[in-house]
């Protein structure tokens, strides 16, 4: 460098002067040596604001889910109510009116229901009370007649209503008196949560519409009331075509209880149709355990009848009255329903079970109206193997007949 500057002083060229030299400082980075980024501490309190607001959202979302539920099972019952409502609304009824009308018939409904499947538990339960010294000592000689012991019925029967561990749990139960009445109470004001949610979501449909499509504009608008109209149509054929098969099961098991003898056969039949149609996935063996367990009380024959029957009439409700019911409302194919029953528990628990098959046939209907489906022409679909251009027998006969073949 000192034989340049020297060079070019000889020849006369003035150089500007170097920069003077900074202090070498040992272990220090240049990125510190040149101070923060002015956006650093702005991006430090913008991340924290987002993490609590984050927090925030998820705290109200903890506290408000049992809520978001109770709303979502009123919304699928405003659906399912909506056509009724209509259809009154149509004839000159007021729609409040309307909608209290059919909340008075679904209430009349399940009030019926759970007054006839009482009956039964309470007759059976006292029935049971009533027979159970007899129960020990048919029991009793049972054992003594297989395993040759000598038992006594007075000892056992005594053993049993006076036990200790039997007294324990009669007052742990008694204990757990209040416990029992606080969830009794949570689950009415959760049922009355809902029906008002779904009553005012029923009544003032058209009113929740106009209100949703006003801030939306036209093309959105006809969307959102074509998705809404699907949504009606699907969930209340759903419902209405399981009413309809709840109905038909329940005449049919009456008659037949009713001719082997059963006890209880109206209420047997009610309970076997509404459970079999309303309960997804293990609905019809919950519906056909009760009227064989009470069968076999009368005979164990009648409960082998029972089972024969529960059985015959599931074959004729899958493959006859089944397709004709869902091809006038929704058709679902079972595998569908059953993985969007399994989806929906693992989601929101019986909650989601309960809904999962009319929002399966929401969402198809949404899918069936806004995609486009081609014909298939390719035969291997149809289960038939695709033919050439020249048959697989036309060529080994040529090939038979050829002059080199043996």
């Amino acid at each position: 460098m000192s034989a340049t500057v020297e060079r070019a002083t000889a020849d006369g060229v003035d150089l500007p002067a170097p920069p003077p030299e900074r202090p070498a400082t040992h272990g220090e980075p240049p990125a510190i040596r040149a101070g923060m980024p002015e956006w650093l501490p702005r991006a430090m309190v913008l991340g924290l604001a987002l993490l609590g607001c984050f927090q925030l959202v998820g705290w109200a979302f903890d506290r408000l889910v049992g809520l978001l539920l109770n709303v979502l099972i009123a919304f699928f019952l405003a659906l399912a109510m909506e056509p009724a409502v209509d259809w009154l609304a149509a004839r000159g009824v007021r729609r409040g009116a309307g909608t209290g009308l059919v909340f008075l018939g679904v209430a009349t409904a399940v009030a019926g229901f759970l007054a006839a499947l009482g009956s039964v538990l309470a007759d059976q339960v006292t029935l049971i009370a009533d027979n159970l010294p007899a129960y020990v000592d048919h029991l009793v000689r049972q054992v003594n007649a297989t395993f040759h012991t000598r038992l006594d019925a007075e000892r056992v029967r005594a053993g049993v209503l006076h036990s200790d561990w039997l007294r324990e749990y009669v007052q742990r139960n008694a204990d757990s008196v209040w416990g029992l009445s606080a969830t009794v109470l949570g689950g009415v004001f959760q049922l009355l949560t809902v029906a008002l949610f779904a009553f005012y979501l029923t009544a003032d449909g058209p009113r929740l519409r106009r209100a949703l499509c006003s801030v939306l504009p036209p093309a959105r608008q006809a969307e959102v009331l074509r998705a809404w109209e699907i949504a009606v149509a699907k969930t209340g054929g759903y419902l209405y075509s399981r009413g309809l098969m709840a109905l038909v099961s329940a005449l049919a098991h009456y008659v037949f209880l009713e001719l082997l003898g059963v006890p209880y056969a109206p209420a047997l039949a009610v309970w076997v149709g509404v459970v079999s149609q309303f309960v997804p996935t293990v609905g019809t063996y919950l519906a056909g355990a009760l009227p064989v367990l009470l069968a076999f009380t009368v005979d164990p024959w009648s409960a082998v009848w029972v089972i024969c029957f529960v059985v015959l009439y599931q074959q004729f409700e899958n493959y006859v009255l089944q397709p004709r019911v869902t091809a006038m409302t929704v058709d679902i194919h079972p595998a569908v329903a059953f993985g969007s029953v399994i989806a929906g528990t693992a989601l929101m628990g019986v909650v989601g079970a309960l809904i999962a098959v009319p929002a399966t046939a929401t969402l198809q209907g949404f899918l069936g109206a806004y995609v486009k489906r081609y014909d298939v022409t390719d035969p291997r679909v149809h289960g038939r193997p695709r033919r050439s251009g020249r048959p697989e027998g036309r060529r080994a006969r040529r090939w038979n007949s050829s002059p080199d073949s043996p």
